[in-house]
């Protein structure tokens, strides 16, 4: 018969597994250097051209950020609408409800990165 500390490593061991197998599905689809700051901005600005886009994330590249559009509208995190019923035709990229379901952890991400930030800054981690 097992005893409960066995047991309760067996269970924590399952779930540790099924936490870092969700946790690498996540990183999977928002991971990289721009997906996230694509998802801000979108969040932040609402519909935005790609052009306007591009300025808004310094550093991108056209093709990279059209290739991260791609990938994020297949993931359900943008998408693209076309106004061709103006001239010239207008295209424009929106964040979707999907999106913002990424919110809190956006919120949480930032107020780490600023603590940690500050923390290096102060030298906490000297002589740990």
């Amino acid at each position: 018969m097992e005893s409960e500390v066995e047991v309760c490593k067996a269970g924590c061991k399952i779930t540790c597994g099924e936490n870092l197998a969700a946790v690498e599905d996540a990183l999977y689809v928002i991971a990289g250097k721009w997906k996230l700051k694509i998802i801000i901005v979108l969040q932040e600005m609402g519909n935005i051209r790609f052009n306007e886009l591009q300025r808004l994330i310094p550093g991108i590249s056209a093709r990279v950020l059209s290739n991260e559009l791609k990938d994020l509208e297949l993931n359900g995190f943008v998408k693209r609408v076309v106004h061709a019923e103006q001239t010239p035709v207008v295209v424009e990229y929106i964040s979707t409800d999907y999106s913002r379901t990424l919110k809190n952890v956006i919120m949480s991400l930032s107020d780490w990165g600023r603590t940690h930030k500050k923390n290096i800054r102060e030298d906490v981690f000297e002589n740990r």
